[in-house]
């Protein structure tokens, strides 16, 4: 399945996937699982009786939208040829390097990006108890961690002293968030190539471009999620989509 991010009409002139008279943007629209053809597991026994691909308890496995684009006329290769250099070969262009450096955003990624307020005014944030088994699962690996946030906030701080992160950077660097994370690379001795960052929003897009594993949360502002060789998570932000990726690290450590 691909996610897509499509505003889908009827031929009747109705709109069939969202209200046209509340039209969203399309970077907050969550879109919608388009079958894409390009897997299907099943038993040779299921697909010979039922004739049928599919059958029985169906799973999904959810794939970026770039993975939905059909060959069916020859302009098709010359648009699939330059999906397959940005979105997989680019990422092998410069070797595998294990990764020994967890970078996270906040607003939108350890949280679901609301901003919750008391009846005194105290400003609340939420986040995911998986997210923290996360860092923990990291940390047993060897690998430090870290939180770079453009806002500066008490609970940012004691959200991060509960994680145990080698390293919080909150609105202290003038050069943004790739100057922050040049900063810790050169006390860890190590390169960008080395580093895991997940983010979700527009200040998010130069780190995102630069390290050697990058991904945002399902629901991530479109041009995020067009980053070349991102990985655009099936979680969105503040439901365990950095659980998530700490589990492809791992995997991709292995």
């Amino acid at each position: 399945m691909s996610v897509a991010i499509v505003f889908f009409w009827n031929e009747d002139g109705t709109s069939r996937n969202y209200d046209y008279k509340n039209r969203p943007r399309r970077q907050n629209f969550a879109g919608e699982l388009m079958e894409n053809g390009a897997l299907y597991i099943n038993s040779v026994r299921n697909i010979v009786s039922l004739r049928n691909r599919l059958s029985g308890k169906i799973g999904l496995y959810v794939m970026p939208e770039y993975t939905a684009t059909e060959i069916d006329e020859p302009d098709d290769w010359i648009i699939l040829e330059h999906l397959m250099q940005r979105h997989m070969l680019s990422r092998s262009a410069n070797g595998k390097k294990k990764i020994k450096l967890f970078l996270s955003d906040v607003d939108g990624v350890l949280t679901d990006g609301g901003m919750y307020y008391s009846e005194k005014g105290d400003e609340l944030k939420k986040f995911n108890t998986r997210d923290g088994m996360a860092f923990r699962l990291l940390h047993e690996k060897g690998i430090k961690t870290g939180i770079i946030t453009s806002e500066n906030t008490q609970i940012v701080e004691s959200r991060a002293r509960k994680l145990k992160v080698d390293y919080l950077y909150q609105s202290k660097c003038e050069g943004g968030k790739l100057l922050a994370a040049k900063e810790i690379c050169e006390q860890e001795g190590i390169t960008l190539n080395e580093v895991a960052y997940i983010g979700d929003d527009i200040n998010c897009y130069e780190l995102l471009s630069n390290v050697g594993m990058a991904a945002c949360p399902l629901n991530a502002m479109e041009q995020i999620k067009n980053i070349p060789s991102v990985n655009v998570l099936m979680n969105k932000g503040g439901d365990g989509v950095v659980r998530e990726f700490a589990e492809m690290i791992l995997n991709y450590n292995m």
